[in-house]
């Protein structure tokens, strides 16, 4: 370690994209089916990446900074909030929208506003890794509770003696994902409750990044909740995971907090372009989640007949599945054999918390995923 840095940076490992996405890495398969990162696997339609090109000749001007203050693309994220929410008339605002470069930014800026050198965070694992990641970089204390392995709900009884027996520093924010990456279980009514009862000093993340696949909001809490945020993301069901545009809905006063912390001029014009042509067109870019829905269906009963398999309903644009425990093998030792063989076939998927993590692509890809599932497990001989 250089002498000028921080010593507890030499302790963990930063995020990496998964390694089957690295073009350093090849495959042997001719056809590579990218389902380990959750995009869509539809790109923009063409007509509409003209769009975006005509915007970027004749409007954008590249000499020129972006629009700092984002408020177009923060007026049609209200609109859009308020449809989701099905309000019968308009309450938030662009004052409850902050925009980020992906939401990973905003992440970054709930921290910094609420646990810097004051609080520490809690999460419940298996979940988004990047709320630890973020955390520890900025030399925040993360908590961790489990989670029940039979249907991946909160360990509440954990999470609540967290709260109540950390205090050097304080829990001083929550953070959970509605529906939870990777095992893409929506949070129950008893878990929402919890997250009601948690004093106002905590700051409660609720990450909606699947909500166009879940339809399960809880935006509308934040009338009444001024320690909740809710983030979403442009990288799913909208297909801009190139752009890099993340959104949270919040009270004004924290919105204005996160304002002060983000840097400036943080998305580049194209992206806020691109985010602009994706919710006046959303309509047209939403009609493929009920085609990912059906695939979805179908995977999960396919790979339900498997008998090695256990697979868990979604909530999501992917599934999660483990292995079923054998007595003649280690599981971690199968699952990363039966992983190198769906990559060298050319279906790249996440191996993650001793499971699998399968994005839903198209049918061809499905398919394919499938076949190469079903001969991966024949020929481990399980």
């Amino acid at each position: 370690m250089l002498p000028f840095i921080r010593s507890d940076l030499a302790l963990f490992t930063a995020y990496k994209p998964h390694p089957g996405s690295d073009t350093a890495q090849p495959v042997s398969a001719t056809q590579v089916d990218r389902l380990d990162t959750n995009e869509s696997p539809y790109d923009l339609p063409f007509e509409l990446k003209e769009k975006l090109a005509w915007t970027y000749q004749q409007v954008i001007e590249t000499n020129r900074y972006p629009d700092g203050a984002h408020e177009e693309l923060k007026s049609a994220i209200a609109e859009y909030v308020n449809e989701s929410a099905d309000l019968s008339s308009p309450i938030f605002t662009t004052t409850n929208i902050s925009v980020g470069n992906g939401s990973d930014e905003l992440i970054r800026s709930l921290l910094i506003a609420t646990c810097l050198g004051e609080g520490s965070i809690l999460v419940a694992n298996p979940t988004f890794s990047m709320y630890a990641i973020l955390a520890k970089t900025l030399g925040i204390s993360v908590v961790e509770v489990n989670r029940n392995e039979t249907n991946f709900e909160i360990n509440l009884e954990a999470a609540q003696a967290a709260i109540e027996q950390t205090h050097n520093p304080p829990i001083r924010a929550v953070f959970v994902v509605h529906p939870n990456s990777p095992t893409a279980n929506a949070l129950t009514a008893t878990e929402i409750a919890w997250l009601k009862s948690l004093p106002e000093q905590i700051l409660v993340v609720i990450d909606e990044a699947y909500f166009e696949f879940s339809q399960i909001t809880v935006v509308n809490e934040l009338l009444q909740r001024s320690n909740w945020v809710v983030l979403r993301t442009f990288s799913k069901a909208f297909r801009l995971a190139a752009m890099r545009v993340g959104y949270c809905v919040a009270h004004p006063e924290l919105i204005a907090i996160l304002e002060k912390i983000r840097l400036p001029y943080n998305l580049p014009s194209i992206s806020m372009a691109g985010a602009l042509v994706a919710l006046h067109n959303r309509k047209l870019l939403l009609d493929s989640v009920s085609q990912t829905l059906k695939e979805r269906a179908k995977l999960i009963e396919t790979l339900s007949q498997q008998p090695e398999l256990q697979v868990w309903d979604s909530a999501t644009n992917f599934i999660y599945l483990r292995l079923k425990p054998t007595a003649s093998q280690t599981q971690d030792t199968t699952l990363k054999a039966l992983n190198q063989q769906l990559k060298a076939n050319g279906t790249l998927v996440r191996e993650i918390y001793g499971g699998l993590r399968i994005t839903i692509g198209t049918p061809d890809e499905n398919t394919r995923t499938l076949n190469n599932l079903q001969v991966a497990l024949a020929n481990l001989k399980l």
